[in-house]
C-alpha cells in the first residue's frame, strides 16, 4: 500500500465543530486553522459560549470582536463581520446563560434551542431595522432600538 503521507491514513476529515473540544475548536479557530465551512451560526454561538464562560460578557464581547474580525480577514475578504450582530450574540448568549442549568454548550444549546433556530426573531425584539444588512451595524455597534439587552 502506497501513500503520500503515511500519518494520515487515520485521520478523518472533521465535517462539524462539534466533533471538536472546547479546547480544539477555540484554538483551531484563534489560529485560523478552522475551516471556515465549520464556523456556522451554531459555531458563533459555542464562540460567545466559551468566551462568556472564560472571559465574563465584556470580556467576551471584545475577544468575540477582535476574532471573528481577523478570521473574516484571513478567509476572506473582511467584508462579511459584522460589529452589531456578534455584540448582540454575545448578549443575547449571556441572556440565556444567566437561565441555563447546563453545564456545557450542548447542554445550553439544547436547553435553549431558539437560539440555533429562531436567533433573527430572537433579534427582532431588540431592534426595529435588519442588524444583518445595516452598514452601520456592520462597522459599529448599534444600540437596540426596540428593547435593550439585559
Amino acid at each position: 500500500m502506497s501513500c503520500s503521507n503515511p500519518n494520515q491514513w487515520y485521520k478523518k476529515p472533521i465535517t462539524n465543530h462539534s466533533e471538536l473540544s472546547d479546547v480544539q475548536f477555540e484554538n483551531l479557530f484563534e489560529k485560523g486553522d478552522l475551516p471556515p465551512s465549520l464556523f456556522d451560526h451554531e459555531a458563533h454561538l459555542r464562540l460567545a459560549w466559551l468566551y462568556i464562560t472564560k472571559y465574563g460578557e465584556k470580556g467576551a464581547v471584545d475577544k468575540s470582536c477582535s476574532e471573528i474580525r481577523q478570521f473574516d480577514k484571513l478567509h476572506g475578504d473582511g467584508t462579511k463581520f459584522n460589529t452589531t450582530v456578534t455584540i448582540a450574540a454575545v448578549k443575547t448568549v449571556q441572556h440565556f446563560m444567566k437561565k441555563s442549568n447546563a453545564d456545557d454548550f450542548y447542554g445550553f444549546i439544547k436547553e435553549f434551542p431558539r437560539l440555533k433556530h429562531a436567533f433573527k426573531a430572537l433579534l427582532d425584539q431588540h431592534y426595529a431595522f435588519d442588524i444583518f444588512s445595516n452598514e452601520r451595524a456592520r462597522t459599529s455597534y448599534m444600540e437596540p432600538d426596540i428593547q435593550p439587552f439585559d
